[in-house]
């Protein structure tokens, strides 16, 4: 997050309302997972998982069709705004609930499936769209940590070094994929999602 911080400075209406929907969804997922058996959704996370890298994968060419077949582009309209300018429209705080709900009880893809959506929301700068989504992440990921960490459910040493792992590498990984073209981040992001997705397929079977 803090490795991105820079690229939410010209996005602020939409961090500052991103907060509400993925705090309120992280929450909800949490209880959700205390409350219920996670078998049944296990089963659907690796098609989520591979449905989100799908999404992320089409978006831009299904963003130049839209934009090729919009009013604008045959009446000599402008260029759309930045999307980031304006605040985001209640279904994509709607959405971003879901994915809340979605990262709270597990989270595996939570990533793409924000990035997918700000991509069909018309972002295109990869390293703007990357901070939106680590700060819902943040807030989502907050939010289940502090529900589980009164649960009793918390192995805290594991716990620990995983927190401390991941910070160190989320942080090198932020300013290294800033010194790295677009195309190549968008590339690596779908690699791993098809990579995951597999992996999550195979882990069911075995």
């Amino acid at each position: 997050m803090l490795g991105y911080l820079g690229e939410l400075r010209g996005a602020r209406a939409w961090a500052v309302r991103f907060a509400i929907p993925s705090l309120a969804g992280g929450l909800a997922g949490a209880l959700l997972l205390l409350v219920t058996p996670a078998d049944r959704f296990d089963a659907l996370v690796p098609w989520l998982v591979l449905g989100a890298t799908g999404l992320f994968l089409i978006q831009r060419p299904a963003m130049r069709w839209l934009r090729a077949h919009a009013p604008s582009a045959h009446h000599g309209g402008s260029e759309p705004p930045d999307p980031a300018l304006v605040p985001p429209p209640p279904a994509a705080l709607a959405y971003q609930f879901l994915v809340g709900v979605y990262g709270g009880y597990f989270g595996a893809g939570i990533g793409i499936l924000m990035l997918a959506a700000l991509g069909f929301m018309g972002f295109t700068n990869i390293h703007r769209m990357n901070g939106l989504k680590n700060w819902g992440g943040l807030c989502a990921n907050f939010m289940a940590a502090a529900t589980f960490a009164f649960s009793g459910l918390v192995d805290w040493p594991v716990a620990l070094a995983m927190a401390l792992g991941a910070a160190i590498g989320g942080y090198g990984g932020s300013r290294l994929a800033q010194r790295v073209a677009q195309e190549r981040v968008r590339q690596l992001i779908i690699a791993i999602g098809f990579a995951s997705a597999i992996w999550l397929f195979v882990n069911r079977l075995s």
